[in-house]
């Protein structure tokens, strides 16, 4: 049953958020992403306030919490230290962002969570980084007309010092939606 949830999510999927890496008290613990790490509580809460999920979200992953329209894929696949990859393992693990991209083929707009994220979505999905540059709401189109959205990581550290706020971290999601259909 799993299996076939996992391809629904896929074929269902208009939004891939790219994230980090497992979180050593999030997925690495759980095995979801984000669940039972503190940028999970930020990310789930704006994800059900704008219909990207329903159920309950309890950090662990046999709550009720189910994504809707939205898959989340990380830049590196192992938990790093200190929580910041080090560039050869970002490159090393391209090829799994790289083939979790090419099997959304209904995904519209891609979200880069912090600089890593979307460095490697941009790199994935053949964009020079140098030509777009990361930024809070910054907005890039792909050749193929799908969308590159980016957002300050919704970690502790960018919460606590307000560099991210839930209503920034809301702007992403209600400009992801604008997006969601092309004109």
């Amino acid at each position: 049953m799993v299996g076939r949830h996992w391809k629904w999510i896929v074929l269902a999927a208009w939004l891939a958020i790219v994230g980090l890496a497992p979180g050593k008290h999030g997925a690495n613990r759980t095995g979801r992403p984000f669940t039972g790490d503190y940028a999970g509580e930020l990310l789930f809460a704006t994800l059900l306030k704008f219909g990207l999920a329903t159920g309950e979200y309890r950090a662990d992953p046999s709550d009720t919490l189910r994504l809707n329209g939205v898959i989340i894929l990380n830049s590196v696949k192992c938990l790093p230290p200190q929580n910041k990859p080090e560039p050869s393992e970002i490159r090393n693990c391209r090829n799994y962002l790289e083939a979790g991209l090419a099997a959304l083929p209904t995904v519209r707009v891609f979200l880069g969570l912090g600089q890593i994220g979307h460095v490697a979505a941009c790199r994935a999905m053949g964009l020079p980084p140098s030509a777009t540059r990361f930024g809070h709401r910054a907005e890039h189109v792909t050749p193929d007309g799908r969308i590159l959205l980016s957002s300050y990581h919704c970690s502790r550290y960018n919460q606590n010092t307000g560099r991210l706020t839930a209503a920034m971290f809301e702007s992403v999601f209600e400009r992801a939606l604008e997006l969601r259909r092309p004109r």
